[in-house]
């Protein structure tokens, strides 16, 4: 078979994907091997790939073939999220385009327009991650609306419902003006922001000065951030410790522009420090103020619409934007002589983290789910008894926080698109509706809560909002495996609970917790033993990719340039579990040479003459056995990697394994003499080691080795690599590998003196030692074969006029032939020995230097130690050098 010259990346993808996916090794079904479970973290079903999916499922790719080859029934579970917010906005921005208003449109219309939207343009994602290489069971993929998932949705919240842990209330909540829907305070992402504090003046009055006319007009001044709420100001608030204002006690204030009279109320909550001490108190639009509201039964006055403009209570201001209106008020209030300063201020702003607009606090019907007793399997399960496993495990204490300090979840949107909340209202009262899952079973609650047989579904109205997205994806591990509706049945028995999640830390709260809390609740289970927490792919700057910096490259556009196993391992090599990857196209470029050289070897290999005719050279033989301890070694460390989730270290000690000892000693160790054969015990050993590389490399680089594999020979279709069987552990020589690191060392030495003193490799020398450390003579004929030597010798004593270097204590000698000039040697020597000692004058200063000591990292000052070792081991060489010449 001839060996294309170079690998072809894309033709080696579409084949070997397409031959897997013919072949259905992705597909799993409950047998009698035990199984390994991941679901992936479902991406928007409207979304595009980028580096974070990249990375993420990379690492789920490279758990999932590991487990194949490991024996495991690996299954992976693929799916997309309806993503209620994000993808509804889509629709309704498409619409309008067409000129088409979603208010014009039934619910059933704008969802008919919601799912052509998502057949045309879901599932994206994930035919992208196909050219990834991602090995997910397809035959499995699942969507959050699809009939079966919705029910399991539903449900779930009629089971919460009925155990009186899901309750409908008016409540302050947080709303998202531009989505115009309520989030949970999970979804409000706090900034800091720089804006201004306006110092507005209120008229005082007292009840006879409002019958009666003033002899002189007096203000309290109150600081506030937001000047266009005072439309909705109930009443004026002073800490009745305040000396400073004891005369408003009893009083009442004039709100400016309005002119509503509101009264002057006493309470300790106000913050003497703050402001002028007098408080606004606004309690439609403030969370703080509607607790002041509730407690002095202060009116309520919702001053915006959906959209956050003004509405009527706002006078002139309505229907302008709030953002508009503040500026607009706090010029008015300033011609009225109203503004009394105002100020440069700082504060957190809560904005949406779907849509990014300015969070407005806002009092509402919604539907909440209590946390307290909840939370509690999932706090003991992570923190106690390590049921289910952070890593890294410094996200324990933000885990900690987070469900130790959980509000109710407001989990109602003011959407269509999603799961409609099953509750029926038979009348206008606040209590007057059922819980059910279908409207059949709400109608046969009705008439029995009212005792009224009279009524039909016709008087029988669905609430009109849909449940928060998180509600449907907390489910995910157990709902695709039918687990919520039929928890007896045997993909859910068999595959649940998951064995891993990777995912990525921000969703911690949002999804992981909430899979922790869900599983607990409705299985008695956790979700899965393992989450692994990825970092956030950042640029070389440092800064988050995202395309609206322009600093994210297309994905599909690095596979095409780099292949999919450059940039899976360019990926990996800058990626720690919950470290953030500094993403540098470069690395790709890596995986690239990284892939070339697995290639080269290969064709090495297979371009060599086997012969069944010669034996086997010691120096094979003794390098067959090093790179066996040595595999076995990389072996035991990466299996060591991945019980500790460090992907990327693994890859590493692969990498290592395969570009040094593989390609750059152990290929040289046995490589035959030029045109000549190689005997057939050492290339079948040679395939034999390379087969194995395959094995461990598969899971990183899927494509190139399957390539490698099936052009070694001819495979059946149970013989494929991906179903292959990986690397056993057995025991290893350490020795063998300890004394092979040392004859590196005495064969870089013969390189470096053939190099400087320009002798050619065909050209033999005699190699004679001083065995002061009793090193072990059994690489002795590996050294012979890679330095070109004609005669290895022991010997007592140092050898006169020779070049020598030293190896620890050993010292090896070669003899000075005729074509080298000793003088110029000698002259040469003593130049590195004077730089050398030069260098290590300067390094010396530095460790001497107590300030610098003191002050510097603890890996610079180890990079100084470094310098000084390197020099003064350079001095003693060139040192024994000069006296062999001498």
């Amino acid at each position: 078979m001839t060996i294309p010259a170079q690998f072809n990346a894309k033709e080696t993808e579409q084949k070997w994907y397409d031959y897997w996916m013919k072949n259905n090794y992705f597909h799993s079904t409950p047998d009698h091997r035990t199984p390994y479970t991941i679901v992936i973290p479902p991406p928007n079903v409207t979304g595009v790939l980028h580096m974070g999916h990249m990375l993420n499922n990379t690492l789920q790719d490279v758990l999932i073939r590991r487990a194949r080859l490991k024996g495991f029934n690996a299954c992976w579970v693929p799916g997309t999220d309806h993503a209620s917010i994000a993808t509804e906005a889509k629709v309704v921005a498409k619409l309008k385009s067409e000129g088409i208003n979603k208010s014009d449109l039934t619910r059933e219309e704008f969802l008919k327009h919601a799912y052509d939207w998502t057949e045309k343009y879901g599932g994206t994602i994930l035919e992208q991650l196909k050219q990834l290489g991602c090995s997910c069971d397809w035959e499995r993929t699942k969507f959050t609306m699809d009939p079966d998932m919705s029910a399991s949705v539903i449900k779930s919240f009629v089971d919460l419902y009925n155990k009186g842990q899901i309750y409908r209330g008016y409540r302050m909540v947080n709303w998202d003006p531009e989505a115009k829907t309520t989030l949970s305070d999970e979804e409000v992402i706090f900034e800091e922001r720089q804006g201004k504090l306006y110092y507005i003046k209120y008229e005082i009055v007292s009840d006879y000065e409002i019958q009666n006319p003033k002899p002189e007009t007096q203000y309290l001044t109150v600081a506030t951030t937001r000047p266009e709420t005072i439309f909705g100001d109930t009443a004026i608030c002073i800490n009745p410790n305040d000396e400073r204002h004891t005369h408003l006690k009893g009083k009442k204030a004039i709100i400016p522009i309005s002119g509503r009279i509101i009264p002057i109320i006493e309470d300790e909550y106000v913050d003497l420090e703050f402001g002028t001490g007098c408080l606004k108190v606004t309690p439609a639009h403030d969370m703080n103020d509607k607790t002041l509201g509730e407690k002095h039964n202060l009116e309520i006055i919702d001053i915006f619409n959906d959209d956050a403009t003004l509405n009527s209570f706002g006078l002139h201001y309505q229907g302008k934007d709030r953002f508009v209106v503040r500026e607009e008020i706090a010029k008015e209030l300033e011609t009225l002589g109203l503004v009394a300063n105002i100020e440069i201020h700082t504060n957190n702003i809560g904005t949406s983290e779907r849509t990014k607009a300015v969070i407005e606090p806002r009092l509402s019907d919604q539907w909440f789910l209590r946390m307290e007793d909840l939370v509690k399997p999932a706090i003991k399960a992570v923190l106690e008894t390590g049921e289910v496993k952070l890593y890294p495990s410094r996200f324990n204490n933000t885990y900690r926080h987070w469900l130790e300090n959980i509000r109710d979840w407001n989990i109602s949107r003011q959407l269509w698109w999603g799961q409609q909340i099953p509750a029926y209202f038979y009348g206008d009262g606040k209590e007057d509706f059922v819980v059910a899952t279908s409207i059949q079973e709400a109608l046969v609650l009705a008439k029995s809560k009212t005792n009224n047989q009279q009524l039909t579904t016709n008087n029988l109205r669905q609430d009109a909002d849909a449940l928060d997205t998180w509600f449907s994806s907390w489910l995910w591990p157990m709902s695709v495996f039918g687990g919520i509706l039929d928890p007896e049945n045997e993909d859910f028995k068999y595959y649940y609970p998951t064995n891993d999640l990777v995912t990525a830390p921000e969703i911690l709260f949002f999804w992981v917790a909430r899979m922790i809390i869900a599983g607990y609740e409705f299985s008695d289970k956790k979700p899965f033993n393992n989450v692994y927490l990825t970092g956030i792919v950042r640029d070389k700057l440092g800064r988050k990719m995202s395309k609206s910096l322009g600093n994210s490259p297309e994905p599909l556009e690095l596979i095409a340039k780099f292949g999919a196993d450059g940039v899976r391992v360019g990926m990996l090599l800058s990626s720690s579990a919950g470290n953030d990857i500094i993403f540098d196209e470069e690395l790709c470029n890596q995986g690239k040479g990284f892939t070339n050289k697995i290639w080269n070897a290969f064709k090495l290999i297979k371009g060599w003459e086997v012969s069944n005719c010669i034996p086997q050279p010691e120096s094979s033989k003794v390098a067959i056995e090093w790179y066996e301890a040595k595999l076995q070694q990389t072996l035991a460390a990466i299996e060591d990697d991945f019980e500790k989730y460090r992907i990327s270290d693994a890859l590493m000690a692969i990498y290592k394994l395969v570009w040094d000892d593989f390609c750059s000693w152990f290929l040289e160790m046995i490589k035959p003499a030029y045109q000549q054969p190689i005997d057939s015990i050492t290339f079948a050993k040679a395939i034999e080691m390379l087969e194995n590389n395959l094995k461990l490399l598969h899971p990183f680089m899927p494509f190139l080795t399957e390539e490698i594999w099936q052009t070694i020979e001819h495979r059946n279709v149970n013989e494929a690599l991906i179903v292959s069987t990986w690397p056993e552990i057995k025991s290893f020589n350490q020795t063998l590998i300890s004394d092979f690191d040392y004859v590196t060392e005495v064969i870089s030495g013969i390189r470096t003196i053939r190099k400087d003193k320009n002798i050619p490799f065909k050209d033999t020398i005699e190699l004679k030692i001083v065995n002061n450390d009793k090193a072990s003579t059994y690489f002795d004929s590996v050294v012979i074969k890679l330095g070109n030597i004609s005669l290895l010798e022991y010997v007592s004593e140092k050898v006169e006029g020779a070049l020598s270097y030293r190896v620890k204590s050993n010292e090896y000698f070669i003899p000075i032939t005729g074509n080298i000039d000793v003088q110029a040697e000698v002259a040469k020597l003593t130049e590195e020995l004077n730089y050398n000692q030069g260098f290590l004058k300067s390094v010396h200063a530095k460790l001497s230097n107590e300030k610098f000591v003191a002050n510097a990292k603890p890996e610079i000052i180890e990079n100084e130690r470094k310098k000084e070792a390197d020099a003064l081991a350079k001095i003693a060489t060139i040192e024994h050098s000069l006296l062999s010449l001498k």
